[in-house]
């Protein structure tokens, strides 16, 4: 009994500290501006800047656990640009939202097909384009 009276004391004790709410689990950020410009954010910590806010912008339209979508993702390269242009914006922050607006450009969204969705049957393929051969793709080794 002596042996089983700590273990007990302790699950006792740790019993009601099963009940107590626990400290919120935040997602993991990689930040590379402010509080918002990167995969994740700080909210609800407010944007530092004109570009911050334009990446608060597009977390703001960009679903949980899906992509944006193209006119999201086209939003923020507007808004960077932008700043960007801006002569009144310090040096390293023009820079810092030339590459978001090059990162918006390439992002992908909702809308955006792969070469591997996109259809294989006759359901579709209407909107398929085939592209037209150039005159110097047309010789027997490329089979023109």
């Amino acid at each position: 009994m002596k042996a089983i009276a700590p273990f007990l004391l302790a699950c006792c004790l740790a019993g009601p500290a099963l009940a107590q709410e626990g400290p919120t689990v935040r997602r993991p950020t990689m930040l590379i501006h402010g509080n918002y410009c990167g995969p994740g954010n700080n909210a609800p910590l407010a944007p530092i800047d004109a570009l911050d806010a334009a990446c608060a912008r597009h977390d703001a339209c960009t679903p949980d656990d899906a992509l944006p979508s193209k006119a999201c993702n086209a939003r923020l390269q507007v808004e960077a640009e932008g700043v960007a242009d801006d002569p009144r914006q310090p040096d390293d922050l023009r820079m810092m939202a030339g590459l978001v607006a090059s990162g918006a450009a390439m992002m992908p969204s909702e809308a955006s097909r792969t070469f591997a969705q996109a259809p294989t049957s006759a359901v579709g393929a209407e909107r398929l384009v085939t592209p037209r051969r150039s005159s110097w793709t047309r010789s027997p080794a490329y089979g023109g």
